[in-house]
């Protein structure tokens, strides 16, 4: 009789629970695939990603937990760097180690730096078509509906009494008013720390066995110093470009959306690399373009070394793809598997309680801004509805919506 483990495909959440289909061996290819699927569907910034990561990770094919799940989401918003990669990462890193974390970062992020790569060549093209954005502003409202569902499952999962229902509120509060990018991990420290406090709990503090991967962190210091060296002792375009992307990967917390001021002012009203016009029509099309919104480096990189060859454009926006990823690679790599570790000491177990229903805070409240950034519209809350409709329901795979929304931005 061939055993569950040969054939880990085969096991279905009715055999198993979710909990043991979530620590089953998976086949290589199959999650690959599964990680292509998040990436089609995966519009909107980090908090739709965790919507589309929940439903294909968790709700169709178990690979975790939704426990599991927000623990990731927590710790990668800790973490400096692209939080939907570092997050999708970390899930490759569970389920097959590094290479398989390394091909999933490949899997998820080539196919729209590729894309955005391309685009850089295409600007005067779209000039002359004149393409307006207009056609892409439906995106936002479906995108909101990817949020609003991913808040209510992890909401019901981690605000489950009083203590966490606050803690829930307090991140949601705090994060809608002050959204500097310090904050973010700020609140969920603080998360941790009350559930800490708050547990009564004595021998919180027991030994584990850690043995922290320092390589990893030793090639991020060594890579952010010279770096730094390199870039202001030669005038190599190149190389200024590569410092300058990786120090964008390591300063920002959260999504594309937060790196944008730093690009704009660094990019073009201080280097003047390309004019606002420019860089914000690569910004709307990365809008349209599903995978994650840091691939917008790789048009930066591309319009950037213009002056060039195609050669040496095609190098810029390469050195733009993997400045940007890198450190948040590099930095998940060093802290998954020490907090696989960490986990198993008595406070860091209650504190994940806190740290779990602030992140709920920070995802609901996403929705929120991003419903009121997009328009109250009756047509914006229409789509809104139907996206969250469709995905609940399953009725339409995540592509799908997505191009049914940039239809109906072509034809109202």
């Amino acid at each position: 009789m061939k055993s569950a483990q040969s054939n880990p495909d085969k096991i279905t959440p009715d055999e198993t629970g979710v909990e043991e289909a979530a620590h089953l061996p998976v086949r290589w290819s199959r999650f690959l695939r599964d990680v292509f699927i998040c990436s089609l569907g995966a519009y909107g910034g980090p908090e739709a990603h965790m919507g589309v990561f929940m439903d294909q990770m968790v709700v169709k094919r178990k690979y975790l937990s939704e426990a599991d799940l927000i623990e990731l989401i927590a710790l990668c918003s800790i973490l400096p760097g692209p939080t939907s990669t570092q997050t999708i990462v970390a899930i490759g890193h569970k389920k097959g180690g590094p290479w398989l974390a390394l091909l999933t970062m490949l899997v998820w992020a080539l196919p729209v730096l590729v894309a955005m790569t391309l685009l850089s060549f295409l600007y005067q093209i779209l000039a002359m078509r004149e393409i307006s954005g207009e056609v892409l502003r439906y995106i936002g409202p479906m995108a909101v509906g990817f949020i609003l569902l991913a808040a209510w499952r992890i909401g019901r999962k981690v605000a489950n009494d009083i203590q966490t229902g606050m803690l829930l509120l307090f991140g949601a509060v705090t994060i809608y008013f002050f959204r500097d990018p310090w904050v973010f991990p700020l609140v969920l420290v603080v998360g941790g720390l009350v559930s800490i406090l708050l547990s009564g709990e004595t021998g919180l503090w027991n030994r584990v066995d850690l043995r922290p991967p320092w390589h990893y962190l030793t090639a991020f210091a060594v890579v952010t110093i010279g770096g730094i060296v390199l870039a202001t002792t030669t005038s190599f375009k190149l190389a200024i470009l590569f410092e300058s992307f990786y120090r964008y990967g390591y300063l920002v917390f959260g999504g594309g959306q937060v790196l944008v001021p730093l690009m704009y002012t660094e990019l073009v009203e201080i280097r003047e690399f390309m004019t606002g016009e420019e860089f914000l029509t690569g910004y709307g099309l990365v809008q349209g373009l599903p995978g994650p919104m840091f691939s917008f480096a790789a048009y930066a990189g591309g319009m950037a070394s213009r002056d060039g060859t195609v050669i040496y454009q095609i190098t810029g926006a390469v050195i733009g793809g993997i400045g940007i990823f890198l450190p948040g690679l590099l930095l998940i790599y060093f802290v998954y598997p020490v907090w696989e570790n960490l986990k198993k000491i008595k406070a860091i177990k209650i504190s994940l309680r806190g740290i779990n229903a602030v992140a709920g805070g920070l995802i609901t409240v996403a929705a929120v801004i991003l419903m009121q950034k997009s328009g109250l519209q009756l047509d914006n809350l229409l789509v809104i509805t139907l996206s969250v409709i469709l995905l609940a329901t399953g009725k339409m795979p995540a592509p799908l919506i997505v191009l049914a929304a940039i239809a109906a931005g072509f034809i109202l």
